[in-house]
């Protein structure tokens, strides 16, 4: 039976997460053992395709990315695949009705980080943000609202501003590698080599919007199963902009901001705390 197999793919996809982004899996691991699986399973799609634009410099990486989406759709067609990581992202694709259009405009993103980025317009930006990042956001929430379509559309686009903010986050976290070693820059017309106090604080304004409009209209509306997970992953990404908002900006661009593990747990209790007083 195919049982042993799926167990173990959704092993893998575990797997990866916990060794890709402790502060994720710490995220995953707050929301309700029902859904966590199906996150496992989101991430270790994304995290991989995103491996292979990113890290794989050795080796050709245009081939490797269009025989993962090829692999991917015969996995959803067959619906199954010997690579674990499809295997269980295609299941989880065909439990939670996740829209293809979801996944083409996720690829479409990745593809665009096999050349040299340096968007000039906003248009070019959100389009990659869109597939990059807002997506993910959507198919997670196809997770958290479990068919519930009304649910769905209620907290669409707040999940879509979460995934923007995000994403934005990383941008400034990772500027030193995406400028120095992989020639990206994201923002539209911004010198990241010369990020200067006003641009930054501009770009930290918009994400605060986003995080805002995130929570209130979002994560406190949030299933049970699914609101201290995320309610989590929101304030580690709050955590890392005010970190990233009281570094000066000469000094983004020579070391990638993080925040160390104790912080981690400092700000899992006191979250946990607020969770359980019904203050979220």
């Amino acid at each position: 039976m195919k049982i042993l197999f799926d167990e173990v793919s959704f092993a893998t996809s575990k797997l990866v997460t916990k060794k890709y982004s402790t502060s994720f899996s710490l995220a995953v691991r707050m929301l309700s053992p029902k859904i966590r699986s199906a996150i496992y399973n989101i991430y270790g799609f994304v995290r991989f395709a995103d491996e292979i634009v990113d890290s794989f410099h050795d080796y050709d990486k245009e081939f490797l990315l269009d025989k993962f989406e090829r692999d991917y759709h015969l996995a959803k067609e067959h619906k199954i695949s010997l690579n674990p990581i499809l295997n269980s992202f295609q299941e989880t694709v065909e439990k939670y009705n996740i829209e293809e259009e979801m996944v083409t405009a996720f690829m479409k993103s990745m593809r665009a980080d096999l050349q040299e980025v340096n968007f000039t317009t906003e248009e070019d930006y959100e389009s990659y943000i869109y597939g990059s990042a807002d997506v993910v956001g959507l198919m997670c929430l196809k997770v958290f609202v479990n068919g519930n379509q009304e649910k769905y559309e209620e907290l669409k686009e707040p999940a879509m501003r979460l995934g923007s903010a995000f994403q934005k986050v990383n941008f400034l976290r990772d500027l030193k590698q995406d400028a120095e070693i992989l020639n990206r820059s994201y923002f539209p017309n911004v010198n990241l080599k010369a990020l200067d106090a006003k641009v930054k604080q501009e770009i930290i304004e918009d994400i605060e919007a986003d995080f805002d409009y995130a929570y209130h209209e979002g994560i406190v509306k949030l299933p049970i199963e699914a609101k201290f997970g995320v309610y989590m992953a929101y304030r580690y990404y709050r955590k890392l902009l005010k970190k990233i908002k009281n570094t000066p900006s000469s000094k983004i661009i020579e070391t990638r901001i993080r925040i160390s593990n104790p912080t981690k747990i400092n700000l899992l209790a006191r979250s946990y705390i607020k969770y359980k007083l019904n203050l979220i």
